[in-house]
């Protein structure tokens, strides 16, 4: 799985990403900073199943804090988008032939109104980011429009002389773009198209209709309310503003900058942080500068918002939007892998999982010589076509 961290230049995606991923990126107060995407790992949070257990977790990957296991995502910062990308401006489709990688995106905008569309800084409240999320989500549903027109009008003769299904064979003339069949086969139902509806193609509005309804379905996009930080009361009049324009959107407010203050004194040992929480422990001396900071965090982005908002937007773009479930394997009898490691991997499952899937993900072997599954909590059996539950606790038995 991919999350690709988007939007225009200069609205702080490069600080995100290093917020989330705590890797080493170029930031810096121009567009274009971002020319390849950089690529690291981020983490969503699992309440940790060990203690239910009575035992103490010992991850292979991520790692636990609190009562959370932390379980790496692959994230991508991807370089900033400008109006008229898919006509080549900006750096244009290099952008866009990068988005393909990613299974949702996370649209940064800065929410206080300092940058113009072109990325340029010009002060707080001199920009409405309303017209943001309008332009950039039709600068993506224009590309796959174009990718989706083009390979239609070079296909369509023979999809209609072999009376194929419209769906499945366009499902496969756009797999390029990390587009599944059911994404393609959701959108014909949802806008009511004909399998055999060849003539789609002649008709500009509807295919164009079609291509939008498919990307939203195919990578879905989250709002990054970003930069809360720079002016509290902008922030959230415009915050107001756009859940109001947009009330079926996921909008979380942001500051990527206070996330990165965060973990950096986390990981200096001056602080104690878990990612996600409103409340942070001093634990080293801190400099004047830095007690400023965290004064600042408390009093005004944990108090106004809750929290930095980067560990929710990628908790709920994981787990709400994508509707993914983290699964543990287990055993009855032990809970330890050969090494004694305790409960030593969670997997990231896509939704409607089933046990057969959760054994391939685990070893090839275990779904070939699947025998049966076994719930560890409840020690029932499972049968192969069991749909995972997130933080379900799996036992896969195979013959040897």
């Amino acid at each position: 799985m991919q999350i690709g961290i988007t939007g225009k230049p200069n609205v702080g995606k490069s600080t995100m990403f290093k917020a989330m991923t705590l890797q080493d990126v170029a930031i810096a107060n121009y567009p274009f900073t971002t020319i390849e995407p950089n690529k690291g790992y981020g983490y969503v949070r699992v309440e940790d199943v060990g203690p239910e257990f009575n035992v103490k977790s010992n991850p292979r990957y991520g790692f636990i804090k609190g009562k959370y296991r932390f379980v790496p995502i692959e994230i991508l910062d991807i370089a900033g988008l400008v109006p008229g990308a898919h006509e080549g401006r900006g750096l244009g489709n290099k952008f866009l032939d990068d988005v393909r990688q990613a299974d949702a995106l996370i649209h940064v905008i800065d929410i206080s109104g300092s940058t113009n569309e072109e990325g340029q800084y010009i002060g707080p409240g001199n920009y409405d980011p309303i017209k943001d999320v309008k332009w950039y989500e039709e600068e993506i549903d224009w590309w796959f429009y174009g990718i989706i027109k083009k390979n239609l009008e070079k296909n369509i003769r023979k999809i209609k002389n072999e009376h194929l299904q419209l769906d499945k064979e366009l499902a496969k003339l756009i797999s390029g773009l990390n587009v599944k069949e059911e994404h393609v086969s959701k959108a014909f139902n949802e806008l009511k198209i004909s399998q055999e509806d060849y003539d789609i193609i002649n008709d500009d509005k509807r295919l164009f209709e079609l291509a939008s309804k498919i990307r939203k379905i195919a990578k879905p996009i989250v709002i990054a309310a970003n930069r809360v930080d720079i002016n509290i009361d902008i922030a959230k009049k415009n915050l107001e503003r756009l859940k109001k324009e947009y009330p079926d959107k996921v909008i979380i407010p942001t500051s990527g900058y206070a996330e990165l203050i965060l973990k950096e004194l986390d990981k200096q040992g001056k602080i104690f942080y878990i990612p996600g929480e409103n409340y942070f422990e001093i634990k080293g001396d801190l400099n004047d500068k830095e007690k400023k900071a965290l004064e600042f965090i408390e009093n005004y982005i944990f108090k106004e918002f809750g929290s930095t908002g980067v560990q929710n937007i990628l908790d709920i773009t994981v787990f709400d939007v994508l509707k993914y479930v983290a699964v543990f394997p287990g055993g009855v009898d032990s809970l330890a892998d050969k090494e004694g490691r305790i409960l030593p991997d969670c997997f990231l499952m896509p939704p409607e999982s089933t046990v057969i899937d959760f054994a391939n993900k685990i070893h090839s072997d275990l779904a070939k010589n699947f025998v049966r599954a076994i719930d560890v909590r409840t020690r029932k059996f499972l049968g192969k076509d069991y749909i995972l539950k997130h933080r379900d606790v799996i036992q896969i038995v195979a013959n040897a």
